[in-house]
């Protein structure tokens, strides 16, 4: 069963029974959305984009923030024949701009948050974007766009595209070593079967009610819920991920999983170890299952938290956009004993440990992950090379070290690609790097990640001023300012940049002088 159907049978079955719900905790407010209703509002979202012109097979972008209108605007351009488009809201308007003439997106939903962006690149995005739909008050809305409420109030009903397993149903942009945006190209059945691999992993059923907090645009988050989706659940969206928010949203929602970021674990360990919170003013008895992604896991926070939640069951999983998110290998939650490790295949995945040459390694070597199951990607759009360099015989090589123990269970060791991960968030070395050349007194820069207790590792920058130049660390820190705030080196060093005889950085040098 597609996605778009099993929205349609809950829709038909538990038409009355909440499905989701918003909850900002910064305004105060709450909304919610039946079963019924989302089915609904996805149909004329679906109606809307074809009386547009927006045919199927053409693509449509969502640029937005958490909302309760998210889900039911990319179920509604699915159940069109449409493919969806979900861009990461940090993307600056130039990386906005290449992701949408990549995919050649002729339709853009957008938030309020977003309009100076996409004014700094209208004139091109005009170039392929013929419908513009706005999401939010009518006060901030831009002259060339619609808003949704207009948009989809002249239908109320669509004809399905009738869809098949193979039909290519998104394109979700991540970044290679050379930081440019590749669109992970993504089918029906991958979507479906991310479905079966979350509910299998963590049984969910009817009654559970799952706290969604990282972005929808990422598939971590999304996939997680598609347990809940087939299961007919009901998932909380949580804008506001302080330490007090989370517990009140678990507490008054009676939320029974939650999946966290590392940072976000941590808070609340730190708020309640402190005594800032009190568990005893929240009603948390329901909380089953708590899961982390994304990011390596330290033991000790897993025994911090088990010591603060000892009734509460615990897993890890690992994935990665290319295999339509989480799942591809799974730690379970009946292997407390292996906590460190991310696991042993997901179901219905299978994992190999390889050399250079896609052959195996023995246990306990460091060699590639490579995964093979239905979630696979396609490929990435309309480039070629790059699936070749990662697609070898239906395997995936994911570009992460990691080693078998001699009971089958995989430990990341470090990763291929120099990618680091701050907060859940992928940030590029070389991206960062190219910025600070562009100071008229840096000769050579690096980009690291260096460890940090919460976010997992945050952004060094190791820099080599040019012959008679100074420079201090905070003249780097105001340069920097113009970079997204994640991307902004923490740590800053002044050294020279090593380098081997081909020109290439000796990273694995510098994470030995400065990763302490």
């Amino acid at each position: 069963m597609l996605i778009t159907e099993m929205l349609r049978h809950n829709g038909v079955h538990d038409a009355e029974t909440v499905a989701l719900v918003e909850r900002d905790a910064q305004n105060h407010s709450r909304r919610e959305l039946t079963w019924g209703a989302f089915d609904t509002m996805a149909d004329q979202v679906a109606a809307a984009l074809m009386a547009a012109g927006i045919r199927e097979g053409d693509r449509a972008a969502i640029l937005m923030t958490n909302s309760l209108e998210w889900l039911p605007i990319y179920f509604g351009i699915l159940r069109a024949g449409i493919w969806a488009v979900p861009l990461n809201f940090r993307f600056d308007a130039d990386t906005i701009k290449r992701c949408i003439e990549t995919v050649s997106a002729r339709a853009l939903f957008f938030g309020s948050e977003f309009v100076e962006r996409i004014a700094a690149e209208k004139a091109a995005l005009d170039r392929s974007v013929v419908r513009y739909i706005f999401m939010g008050s009518d006060a901030q809305k831009p002259d060339y766009a619609t808003a949704f409420d207009c948009f989809v109030s002249s239908t109320d009903s669509a004809r399905a595209a009738a869809a098949k397993p193979q039909d290519i149903a998104a394109v979700y942009f991540t970044s290679g070593t050379t930081g440019h945006p590749k669109g992970v190209v993504l089918t029906h059945q991958n979507l479906a079967f991310s479905c079966q691999v979350e509910r299998e992993h963590h049984q969910q059923t009817r009654g559970d009610i799952f706290l969604c907090i990282p972005p929808l645009y990422h598939t971590g988050a999304k996939m997680h819920w598609f347990g809940g989706l087939a299961a007919g659940g009901t998932a909380v969206l949580l804008k506001g991920v302080r330490p007090r928010s989370i517990l009140q949203a678990v507490s008054e929602e009676r939320a029974t999983i939650a999946w966290l970021l590392v940072p976000w674990a941590h808070d609340i360990l730190t708020a309640v170890e402190s005594g800032e919170i009190r568990l005893d003013d929240y009603h948390l008895d329901q909380w089953r299952l708590m899961h982390i992604g994304a990011q390596p896991v330290a033991p000790s926070l897993i025994r911090r938290w088990r010591k603060v939640f000892p009734n509460q069951a615990y897993d890890t999983n690992y994935g990665l956009t290319e295999a339509t998110g989480p799942g591809c290998v799974h730690l379970g939650c009946e292997n407390l004993h292996k906590v460190g490790a991310i696991g042993v295949p997901g179901h219905g995945w299978r994992c190999r440990i390889v050399d250079d040459n896609q052959c195996d390694v023995p246990d306990g070597t460091a060699g590639e992950l490579a995964v093979m199951g239905a979630g696979v990607m396609q490929g990435y759009y309309r480039n070629p090379q790059a699936t070749a360099a990662v697609m070898k015989d239906g395997w995936l090589l994911t570009g992460d070290i990691a080693r078998k123990d001699e009971d089958g269970f995989i430990w990341l060791v470090d990763r291929k690609k120099d990618v680091i991960i701050s907060g859940g968030e992928n940030i590029f070395p070389v991206e960062i790097e190219n910025f600070l050349l562009e100071h008229a007194s840096v000769q050579d820069a690096a980009v690291i990640g260096v460890p940090d207790m919460r976010l997992g590792e945050i952004v060094a920058a190791v820099v080599q001023p040019k012959p008679g130049r100074e420079l201090t660390e905070e003249e780097i820190v105001a340069f920097c300012a113009a970079l997204p705030r994640y991307k902004r080196p923490r740590r800053i060093f002044f050294n020279d940049i090593p380098r081997n005889p081909t020109g290439k950085i000796q990273k694995p040098l510098l994470r030995k002088w400065y990763r302490y």
